[in-house]
């Protein structure tokens, strides 16, 4: 990302400066002080609807989408048609007041004491569409004729462990990457805390941009950057496109593992033989361990209207608390005390859900190593008349507990397959982290 300096520069709603020798008691920001212009974190979600036209009511939603269909008109034939922009032109610095704004906190805080992170990955998910809407904007059109939504949350590392629910959080911003619809933003999420900001985490999120129905790909403004330290960033940009494609090409629902994970697989299987039959179907459960079968966790939710984004489809944020939230608790009860997160990785968004959907959550430690707990909650949507399940997203959690943890042990083909892909997001996270 830009630096604090260039973001400080380039952020339109940025107020007068404070003395960088002030110093607020306990979580109170100087720059969160009343009367600041800067953008709540609250506000986001209805800047978004003001910018593509959304309408605030359900019961209104479809003559806002009929709106919206006309504005196919202003949408752009190629990328050349459409002007540069720059990475400062979609810097964003945004706040969540949690420290100057005692009534704020009951939304975010949880029964530890601290924040809830379901609720800071909805702020996050708002932030990227904003963020990439900076990016598009035209500003001789009303609303943008864009329908920009997330693709997938490439990841997000954790910086610290703990997150003061009243002290304030700053989120910084902008894109960093441009296809030609598809947009990457990363975002910097800070907490002021005795008497200076601390790194709470790094997050990066890719967006793809559509029609005003959501049913076609459309273009994007092209990003020039500026500067030897803008080109290194749109460098990594290209590298972390590179990275999925590969990772997409490996995956094992298309080829089958390396010959090293055959091998750990079969040990796997030899480990839990019962020594005293001949037999490959007598498996007993090695000292210390868990089968997979008994490692899981499941949910329900009915998708209400009140939890639908700008597009009138269920908020990608909601998905993600949701979902998180179960994979913690089912690190919780797997490890048998409070998990603390320490990666979010490869969440993708494979279709939207629809308002009404039957939403269904299936959460499975597929990977356990030293302290850490490597966590995959699969949704899906079940249609009631005809029965049928329609994968929706699939996300990937790595959790750490201060505590010796049971090994978590494969029993069928597809368990092992879970297992690899969980040992694979595991040594991507500890890798990145190093």
């Amino acid at each position: 990302m830009l630096s604090p300096r260039v973001l400080k520069s380039a952020s339109s709603l940025m107020c007068r400066g404070f003395s960088m020798g002030h110093i607020c008691r306990q979580g109170k920001a100087p720059d969160m002080a009343e009367g600041n212009t800067f953008l709540l974190v609250s506000n986001v979600r209805n800047r978004l609807r003001e910018i593509v036209g959304a309408s605030t009511n359900w019961k209104d939603h479809k003559q806002a989408l009929a709106e919206r269909m006309s504005l196919s008109q202003y949408l752009a034939q190629s990328q050349d048609e459409l002007p540069a922009k720059t990475m400062k032109d979609s810097a964003i610095e945004a706040h969540l007041p949690l420290g100057t704004q005692p009534a704020l906190r009951e939304k975010y805080l949880n029964y530890h004491n601290s924040v809830r992170f379901g609720r800071i990955l909805e702020d996050l998910d708002s932030l990227a569409v904003l963020i990439c809407y900076s990016h598009t904007w035209n500003k001789e059109l009303k609303r943008s004729p864009l329908s920009i939504v997330t693709a997938l949350v490439d990841k997000i590392d954790m910086r610290k462990n703990i997150i003061y629910p009243d002290c304030d959080i700053k989120f910084t911003g902008h894109v960093t990457w441009v296809g030609k619809t598809s947009i990457e933003a990363k975002m910097h999420m800070s907490q002021y805390h005795n008497g200076a900001y601390t790194d709470v985490l790094d997050a990066t999120f890719v967006m793809v941009a559509r029609d005003p129905e959501n049913k076609r790909a459309a273009f994007i403004n092209p990003l020039i950057p500026e500067g030897p330290e803008e080109e290194a960033i749109f460098q990594q940009g290209e590298i972390n496109k590179k990275r999925r494609v590969e990772l997409s090409t490996a995956s094992l629902l298309k080829v089958a593992p390396t010959a090293e994970e055959r091998t750990l697989i079969h040990n796997l299987f030899l480990n839990t033989l019962d020594t005293r039959t001949v037999s490959f179907r007598g498996r007993i459960l090695p000292p210390n361990s868990m089968w997979m079968e008994d490692a899981k966790m499941k949910g329900l939710e009915i998708c209400h209207p009140q939890e639908r984004n700008i597009f009138n489809r269920i908020f990608g944020g909601f998905l993600m608390r949701k979902a998180y939230e179960l994979g913690w608790a089912n690190a919780c009860a797997f490890g048998g005390c409070r998990p603390t997160l320490v990666a979010v990785d490869d969440i993708v968004f494979r279709k939207p859900v629809e308002i009404g959907s039957l939403l269904l959550l299936s959460s499975q430690v597929c990977y356990t190593e030293g302290m850490h707990i490597q966590v995959r909650v699969h949704t899906e949507v079940l249609d009631p008349l005809t029965r049928q399940h329609s994968t929706t997203n699939v996300f990937h959690f790595t959790f750490r507990v201060e505590k010796d943890i049971p090994a978590v042990v494969p029993q069928s083909y597809g368990e092992s397959m879970l297992y690899l892909d969980g040992k694979r997001h595991f040594d991507e996270t500890i890798r990145t982290q190093n």
